[in-house]
């Protein structure tokens, strides 16, 4: 299967990661669309001369030892690749979490500085807070909107920025153009995870993002069942994130590679259904009297619309809003009588999810509540959009509208 840059995205999802030599045999090149399951710890060389020959060369495509991966992750890790404009690689990691501590324990040191995002997800506070200040690294967190608050936290010893853009519960969106430009002003490193969008939502590394990371978990599988993360990177940063991975031992099985491979065809089909229907449901969530605010940057009107509208040029199912007023057990039973959504930390899938979104006992206390709304308006609910009939999805949340107002 021929690959060309020049691709439209739609074109690269089915092309990409294909190549000769991983979907067939010298004798019958190309004999089969995806490259086959490779299981194997071990691999061996017809000689001696073979073996030295591979020592010291430590790429994708060079069988050296089964950690190293085999066809089935290296089509992975090239198909994410090619979905990145300017990537020189991509590292994969047993999950998104894996893939957050492989970027910030490559890119930092004991005394550094890190600035976070605070609507950051909250395992990478955890990592922040626990692994990372056990080392000597500090972190401060910055308000995600505008760029004053992160402006006043430099220092001469800060030396990587966490993105999230839009956050994961509260969905604010980064000025990424105004963060990156001041982040390469006072040479620091630019780590963006982009699972809510992906590459296909926003080419970030042309913006000029350093590392770019995914929870393959979420879109990239799409089915939840496999979990999985990955970093993307110039060559700057690419060969640093592959050592740094193979020291820790981080290694994905071909089993959910090749699982991830099936997802990812399919990704572009899946994200423009779950947008559409997810934006339906925010237009309708918008116009009841029970809620004070939806927070989904696709709709117009909602926080960081203008943002996501100049520098994204595509959405997922994820968003929130927040009840007007009401209590914590209102909405309890609120997410308890919904029928086609379940309840469950994860999104991307082909399910509906709802969860309760309470920013407060992670963030800095200014940010929770949100600014402009009264101080009763903070129980927010945070929708992951499947697939399912967006006319069905808003029945659903009707009923439970009649619930939540009983409570």
């Amino acid at each position: 299967m021929s690959f060309n840059d020049k691709q439209q995205p739609a074109t690269k999802l089915v092309t990409s990661g294909r190549r000769d030599e991983w979907t067939g045999t010298g004798a019958h090149p190309a004999a089969v669309v995806s490259p086959p399951v490779w299981r194997a710890s071990t691999h061996l060389y017809p000689d001696m001369a073979a073996l030295r020959a591979e020592t010291g060369r430590n790429e994708d495509g060079r069988f050296y030892y089964g950690r190293r991966g085999a066809p089935t992750q290296w089509a992975l890790a090239e198909a994410l690749t090619q979905l990145e404009p300017g990537a020189a690689g991509t590292v994969l990691y047993p999950s998104g979490v894996a893939a957050i501590a492989g970027v910030l324990l490559t890119v930092l040191k004991p005394g550094d500085v890190l600035l976070m995002t605070d609507n950051a997800y909250e395992p990478s506070r955890s990592l922040a807070k626990g692994l990372l200040a056990e080392m000597g690294i500090e972190t401060r967190w910055f308000d995600p909107d505008g760029v004053e608050d992160f402006t006043a936290q430099l220092c001469p010893r800060v030396k990587a920025v966490l993105l999230e853009s839009p956050g994961s519960l509260t969905m604010e969106v980064h000025d990424l153009p105004a963060i990156l430009a001041l982040c390469r002003t006072h040479g620091i490193s630019s780590v963006l995870d982009n699972t809510w969008a992906g590459p296909l939502g926003l080419a970030s590394l042309p913006m000029g993002v350093d590392i770019v990371l995914m929870a393959l978990t979420k879109h990239v599988g799409g089915h939840s069942d496999l979990m999985m993360g990955s970093a993307s990177a110039g060559p700057q940063w690419y060969d640093a994130l592959r050592r740094r991975g193979q020291m820790l031992g981080n290694y994905v099985s071909p089993d959910d590679a090749a699982l991830a491979l099936r997802g990812l065809r399919t990704m572009g089909l899946r994200l423009k259904q779950s947008t559409a229907t997810a934006l339906a449901l925010a237009q309708w969530l918008s116009t009841r009297e029970e809620i004070a605010r939806v927070l989904c940057p696709m709709l117009p009107g909602s926080p960081g619309h203008d943002l996501w509208a100049r520098d994204f040029t595509g959405g997922c199912g994820l968003f929130s809003f927040v009840f007007k007023g009401g209590t914590s057990a209102a909405r309890d039973a609120f997410i308890d009588a919904l029928d086609l959504f379940g309840i469950g930390y994860s999104w991307g899938g082909f399910e509906s999810l709802a969860t309760p979104v309470d920013p407060a006992r992670i963030r800095k206390p200014e940010r929770w509540p949100l600014p402009g709304l009264d101080e009763g308006d903070r129980f927010g609910v945070r929708l992951a959009v499947g697939l399912e009939d967006a006319g069905d999805l808003i029945a659903d949340l009707e009923r439970a509208m009649g619930v939540w107002a009983q409570g």
